[in-house]
């Protein structure tokens, strides 16, 4: 089933599950990544299926400091996912028109579902008919079940397809007439087929079963009118200001730091930094500074260490200097 492009309107919910910031839509996630440099991680696994490190799906998950400026810059808001499905659901409840209404849209996206796979089948089935005779030249040579519409059966079943039977003949002097003679009939003429178009009629095909993979609809992610903002960790300054530089920003565990930076999109570049963010009077130990420069250098990585340039004023939190410095390991 392919997926439709559908416009995205701000701000979009997040949902706040277990203090972990998820996203269940494919459109919100696909927007942030291309309009405000949020990737996120994919958590979503499916049971008993292998490789689930590489080949992961939704729902993504927000790093606090993602949220956390998202919230800032009116382009998404925090919605407590437990508390709005009790009110929903355990609360007032759907009525019946609200749920007759659900029904109807989940069947129409399992309508235009089947009628796309449908039509994927018959373009499939087009090709290997046109691959065929190209070959033989000859229409005959072609399996009946393939000009038939819907799914092709399998080569036992058209194997089992039983032949013709021939008359038999009653009459002894028909019989030792056809022992003698020629009959005009006994090579069965070819017919010349030519190939059937299915039908494309959307009320022939079945609804394909549809999950949804959000709540709403049929609930309704209203935005809060007040909401605190999401706790994040003393590096967020670090974060934001090279967030607001262009990088794209993920989790550093795999490296051992906080965040890796990015100069595009982690699809189309290799990381350029590990970053720890640090507050201004922080004290750290100068191994770390000598192991984080070695550990840069040595997967052809920068180590990036920054943090909120401290002011005498203390109420001003949005036109402070963000500084930053960047180690790496010169073998001597």
């Amino acid at each position: 089933m392919a997926a439709n492009q559908i416009e995205v309107t701000e701000p979009i919910p997040i949902f706040k599950v277990a203090h972990r910031f998820l996203l269940y839509d494919v459109n919100h996630v696909t927007y942030l990544r291309r309009e405000h440099n949020i990737s996120g991680v994919l958590t979503g696994t499916l049971p008993q299926v292998s490789q689930q490190n590489v080949f992961l799906g939704l729902p993504l998950e927000l790093m606090p400091e993602e949220a956390r400026l998202l919230v800032e810059k009116e382009i998404a808001y925090v919605v407590d996912d437990t508390e709005e499905h009790k009110r929903n659901f355990l609360g007032k409840g759907l009525g019946a028109e609200e749920r007759k209404a659900f029904q109807a849209a989940l069947r129409k996206q399992g309508q235009a579902a089947a009628q796309d796979a449908s039509k994927k089948a018959d373009e499939r089935k087009k090709a290997a008919l046109k691959k065929i005779t190209e070959k033989t030249g000859d229409w005959n040579d072609i399996p009946d079940d393939m000009f038939e519409a819907g799914p092709r059966r399998g080569k036992k079943a058209s194997r089992a397809r039983p032949e013709p039977a021939r008359a038999a003949c009653t009459n002894g002097d028909d019989e030792d007439e056809s022992l003698f003679a020629s009959p005009a009939n006994s090579f069965p003429s070819k017919t010349i087929r030519a190939p059937s178009t299915a039908s494309t009629n959307p009320a022939e095909h079945e609804p394909y079963p549809i999950t949804p993979t959000t709540s709403y609809p049929p609930l309704q992610a209203k935005k809060p009118e007040t909401s605190d903002l999401p706790g994040v960790p003393p590096s967020y300054p670090l974060y934001k200001h090279l967030h607001q530089n262009g990088y794209f920003m993920a989790p550093g565990i795999r490296f051992g730091c906080q965040y890796m930076a990015y100069p595009g999109d982690p699809l189309r570049f290799h990381s350029h930094f590990l970053c720890n963010g640090m507050n201004w009077d922080q004290e750290f130990d100068l191994l770390d500074l000598v192991g984080g420069g070695r550990l840069g250098t040595g997967v052809k990585k920068g180590f990036l260490v920054g943090g909120e340039e401290k002011t005498s004023d203390t109420n001003n939190h949005e036109n402070k200097d963000v500084r930053t410095f960047c180690i790496e390991w010169g073998g001597m």
